[in-house]
């Protein structure tokens, strides 16, 4: 099997996108390879990609690509949660994919249609520029016909209560993209974007326990790092901020599942994010966000021309790079998995809140 490192600035680590076509995605058949190649990852001193994405030429007629994702977990080399997604990887993949000729080389206009075979999301990632060795993309979560914005609700309700050692706090529990716990800022003392974007350990903490309780009013296993959990505020009252955690701390932007989930909660009346904004539900909503690493905007198209049931079409999150780190790495019972590196040929993608510096080996 061969693999490609690829990065997407503002996300927490590479991708390593492994060229899986042919092969059954099942997770009994992979979870061998993913091991061996996890652990030649860290002996080459590269155990912070905890990111790796499985492609392949879908046989559905409607898809381009077959997409898996995999989240590896810090604690063990054969750890792995395959509970969700990651917008970053998927424009990852689709770099990835090209380079692969899995589907034709990315080109201005190019959309790549994706089949997320964690969640059967259906994912289409627009090319906006293409240079040598990185794209600029617009990503789109498209909705099936029919559904409404309330199914996002994963209860069916716009607020929960969850209950943890240290207080009680209503949250919004919302499904697209990723599962997310969307939490009032405001409920942990953070009454700036100065405090949210500085708050601590302590707050990691706490946030975590508010994950786990989360989990428990779901019936989802805690040990999960599924739902995502993000703070968020509104210190200026046209936008909202955010703050994520993700595997092991906190993320350095917001993930773009994170991005696209809060922005249908905005248009969800009683949501923690809409009450922040107001409440108001709109045909086309355009939602800022700012994090600490940068801001983003993302356009949420509903319909809601039958009254009491809005319909969610589809949700957009624009200008976002992914760029090639490496050459093509073989995975073999024979050779060894990491090639030398190739520096990456963009020097926009180290401009991101944590930048990933590879190495050669």
């Amino acid at each position: 099997m061969i693999g490609q490192l690829a990065q997407a600035p503002g996300a927490p680590c590479p991708t390593l996108v492994l060229d899986a076509d042919g092969l059954p995605l099942t997770e009994q058949l992979i979870r061998p390879l993913l091991a061996r190649a996890r652990r030649h990852l860290v002996d080459a001193g590269h155990e912070d990609v905890l990111k790796i994405a499985l492609i392949s030429r879908s046989a559905h007629p409607l898809f381009d690509l077959d997409y898996l994702f995999v989240q590896c977990l810090p604690e063990s080399p054969d750890a792995f949660d395959f509970r969700g997604s990651c917008g970053h990887s998927i424009l990852c993949s689709v770099l990835v994919a090209g380079a692969r000729r899995l589907v034709a080389q990315p080109a201005p206009g190019d959309r790549v249609r994706l089949r997320v075979l964690n969640n059967g999301d259906h994912a289409v990632c627009e090319v906006d520029e293409a240079r040598r060795g990185s794209c600029d993309f617009t990503l789109h979560f498209v909705q099936q016909p029919g559904t409404t914005l309330d199914r996002t609700l994963m209860t069916g309700r716009p607020l929960d209560r969850v209950t943890t050692a240290r207080s009680a706090y209503d949250v919004s529990l919302v499904s697209l993209g990723n599962p997310y716990v969307f939490v009032d800022a405001r409920d942990l003392g953070l009454h700036t974007q100065a405090a949210l974007f500085g708050a601590g350990d302590d707050v990691f903490e706490e946030i975590q326990e508010i994950r786990r309780a989360a989990s428990a009013v779901l019936g989802t296993d805690p040990s999960s790092v599924f739902p995502k959990i993000a703070l968020v505020g509104s210190y200026d009252r046209a936008r909202l901020s955010a703050r994520a955690i993700s595997v092991p701390s906190w993320h350095p932007t917001l993930a773009l599942t994170g991005i696209t989930c809060l922005a249908t909660a905005t248009t969800v009346r009683g949501t923690v994010p809409a009450r922040l904004l107001g409440g108001a539900a709109e045909e086309i909503t355009r939602v800022g966000i700012e994090t600490a690493g940068g801001s983003t905007v993302a356009e949420v198209r509903s319909d809601h021309r039958q009254p009491g049931k809005p319909l969610l079409q589809w949700v957009s999150v624009s200008g976002k790079r992914a760029g090639l780190l490496s050459g093509p790495l073989a995975i073999g019972s024979a050779t060894n998995l990491v090639a030398p590196f190739a520096p990456s040929p963009d020097p926009a993608l180290d401009k991101e809140a944590s930048p990933w510096a590879p190495s050669t080996v």
